[in-house]
């Protein structure tokens, strides 16, 4: 087949659901309309670990309006069967108000329903829990680790003995929580064995999945609606114990019911990125060669679950090192269970290994983009593959130029703007170029116009506009003549929206269902002795605005339309997937970005202001820059938050979260956000996908943090090897 004409691909197109978005009509989770739902409020522990002993509800069940109050003693046992599959451990899940077991603070204990939210409310106040409680342990620095996951290659340890050159640094990051605007909610209806749920979530077809197994039914009795959601950052990934009590309380009540969490409860129970005391050893020799890394961390994770995620993998492939030994232990804690956060693992090791690069390459005095270049592999050291594209040094040099790199000096509280301290940081990102199999449908009208549909979801990257832009192509169509549907686990299955894999993997799907359409389109015309393509090789003929025709020759064609309704055709209808390839990988898939910062630091009092923030990035196709300048500006906004602000604080005494709202746990505003740009170098990944993409999300938050941090020593000469850095860290 010829290659279809490429109009709206690359094209920086305005969202397609923007107006629903901004005239109000795009619903979200607890705006849709469910008749005669009503209201649900979960009721917290105030203790970190213990056990129930009493539950007085006769407050809350006198109220008007109230419905029920529901809790252990009263709720039924559900199977929680095995759900091979499904985004929860088997066997590890919180059980809810199954048992008198307190396993943290906010943990759900109880749940109200009522006519009204307000009588819920009020409700949720009235009842009251009796405990027996435990001390509980939540401090990451007095607790027992696991077992370790280790992985080596050389002898680390010997190579750095002999090491001229050699580091020993400990880094310490803070819990951070994801705080999307939208709050979890959830809508849950019954209809016999049928159960229906409106949900915030980033996976629905996980989520149908999970209610599933723990109601034990069969996975098409259970279906997910999820629209729109109103940012994730990794925080709806999994179906979190308020889905379950929401689907409960509707089977108990025999009504639609309707639960959204405070913005307090969001910091109670629906994951954060896990804090980290990571000590990294560095060895390498004069020239900045390195030649040993020793990494030993700790993570936090729950007591019921194992939590863990991928922060070993840069340690092992970004730069050339022959010797390498790594051991990640997770600590288990009186605290929820953690969940993938932006940039998840990744983002946590590039602050420790990008700043300890910095620090290095300042003992050495070898400019920092240049130690970087000294130590580019030309293969990934640790699996020995080939890279699909790696173009660090570009970014390096596309960077520096456009940054004026060459105007930083290289010695630190040397640059001075009256009270300011001027200082410039650098550092390397990678992120894992992840795929999953996924499906999509397409359906082509008798009108001319097409509907694609999957499960996949959308919390804020614009997938509704990306999948129409891809869908608009492979049909030759205008893109407002095609529509994308998603959020509904009736439609075709697709992976987690996460992990920069939906534009490969849903985006390869909606290609190969719309090219089975295009095709048929095509077949059918060649072979009708009415058609003006009649007899045309198939591969020669294209589409372009709806129309069919030869591609040396545009005169010689005919519409969709046309051909469509001479043949008596309603439609034309194609399912399409994607899957990696199976077997063993042939190449090493990630993508890369150059990241750089300007900060300035008052030299009196200590503050911190971020001046400007450059991203260069591998990434390979753009399919829509302008919702990639989106996703790149929002990356480095939560990165300058994880660097500078954000910090979740924990009252070691009963695990109560001292910061829970947005007054105190502090995310960057308008005012802190400086001059930000974003570069894409051009090209494509074909081994990675179909589509030529690599992923984008996550990648553009990894490397801002550690870019600041490199730029505060810059301005100060202090090293701060702790996240966030506050004001006391510089004084």
């Amino acid at each position: 087949m010829s290659p279809q004409p490429q109009a709206a691909v690359g094209a920086s197109l305005s969202r397609v659901d923007g107006r629903l978005k901004v005239t109000g009509q795009a619903l979200y989770a607890a705006e849709h309309d469910v008749e005669g739902s009503v209201h649900a409020v979960v009721v917290d522990a105030s203790i970190g670990r213990g056990r129930i002993t009493s539950i007085d509800s006769g407050a809350a069940e006198a109220l008007p309006g109230v419905l029920r109050v529901l809790h252990h003693r009263n709720a039924p046992k559900l199977p929680y069967r095995d759900n091979s599959g499904s985004n929860n451990p088997p066997g590890r899940r919180l059980r809810v108000f199954q048992d008198d077991r307190v396993l943290f603070h906010g943990q759900p204990v109880a749940v109200v329903v009522a006519t009204t939210l307000e009588a819920a409310q009020h409700g949720a106040s009235l009842v009251k829990v009796g405990y027996d409680a435990e001390q509980s342990l939540t401090d990451l620095t007095e607790a027992e680790p696991g077992e370790p996951t280790t992985y080596a290659r050389g002898d680390a340890e010997a190579a750095l003995r002999s090491a001229a050159v050699r580091l020993d640094l400990t880094y310490r990051t803070a819990r951070n929580h994801h705080n999307p605007m939208e709050p979890h909610a959830t809508i849950a209806r019954w209809k016999g064995d049928q159960l229906t749920v409106w949900d915030k979530t980033q996976w629905v077809v996980g989520t149908q999945t999970e209610l599933a197994a723990v109601f034990g039914l069969e996975t098409d009795a259970v279906r997910v609606i999820s629209p729109f959601v109103g940012g994730g950052f990794g925080t709806a990934l999994r179906c979190w114990p308020h889905v379950v009590v929401a689907a409960l309380a509707a089977r108990e009540a025999k009504r639609p019911l309707k639960l959204v969490l405070s913005r307090k409860q969001m910091y109670l129970g629906t994951g954060f990125r896990p804090s980290y005391e990571y000590r990294l050893r560095l060895g390498s020799d004069r020239r900045g060669r390195l030649s040993a890394a020793v990494h030993e961390l700790d993570a936090e994770t729950s007591s019921y679950e194992t939590f863990t995620e991928s922060v070993l993998a840069a340690g092992q492939m970004l730069y050339s090192m022959p010797n390498v030994s790594q051991a990640y232990r997770t600590v288990p804690l009186d605290a929820p269970t953690p969940l993938y956060m932006r940039g998840p693992g990744f983002q946590t090791a590039s602050f420790v290994i990008e700043s300890a690069m910095d620090e290095l390459a300042h003992q050495l005095g070898v400019d920092p983009i240049e130690l970087r270049r000294r130590n580019e592999p030309n293969e990934d050291e640790s699996s020995g593959l080939p890279f699909s594209t790696r173009r660090l040094r570009e970014c390096y040099a596309v960077g520096a130029r456009e940054f004026g790199w060459h105007r930083r000096n290289p010695r630190p509280r040397s640059t001075r703007e009256g009270d300011w301290l001027i200082g410039r940081g650098m550092t390397a990102g990678v992120y894992d170029t992840a795929r999953m199999p996924a499906q999509a449908r397409a359906r082509l009208g008798a009108d001319g116009t097409a509907l694609v549909e999957a499960a996949a979801t959308d919390m804020g990257p614009g997938t509704y506009t990306s999948q129409t832009q891809v869908a608009a192509d492979a049909l030759g169509l205008t893109v407002r003549t095609v529509t994308f549907r998603l959020g509904d686990s009736l439609y075709p299955p697709t992976p987690p929206h996460g992990g920069s894999m939906t534009m490969a993997s849903v985006g390869s799907a909606t290609l190969d269902a719309c090219n089975k359409v295009r095709r048929q389109a095509i077949e059918l015309a060649v072979g009708d002795r009415e058609s003006p393509l009649y007899g045309v090789a198939g591969g020669d003929v294209v589409v372009r605005g709806g129309r069919l025709h030869v591609k040396n020759d545009p005169t010689r064609g005919e519409t969709y339309r046309r051909l469509l309704a001479r043949n008596g055709r309603t439609h034309l209808e194609a399912d399409g997937s994607f899957a990696p390839p199976s077997g063993p990988e042939r190449h090493s898939f990630y993508g890369y970005n150059a990241t750089f910062a300007e900060v300035a630091v008052d030299a009196t009092l200590g503050l911190v202001r971020v001046r400007r923030v450059l991203g260069v990035y591998d990434a390979g196709r753009i399919i829509s820059p302008k919702l990639a300048d989106s996703q790149a500006l929002g990356g480095m906004v939560g990165g300058i938050g994880t660097a500078l602000l954000e910090h979740t604080v924990t009252d070691h005494r009963d695990g109560r979260i001292v910061n829970a709202n947005l007054a105190d746990y502090l995310v960057p505003v308008n005012a802190d956000i400086p001059d930000l740009k974003a570069i894409y170098l051009d090209g494509e990944d074909r081994e990675a996908d179909p589509l030529g993409v690599k992923g984008l999300g996550e990648l553009v938050m990894i490397g801002v943090a550690p870019a600041i941090a490199n730029a505060v020593f810059n301005a100060t000469g202090r090293r701060v090897r702790e996240l966030p850095i506050t004001t006391e860290a510089l004084l």
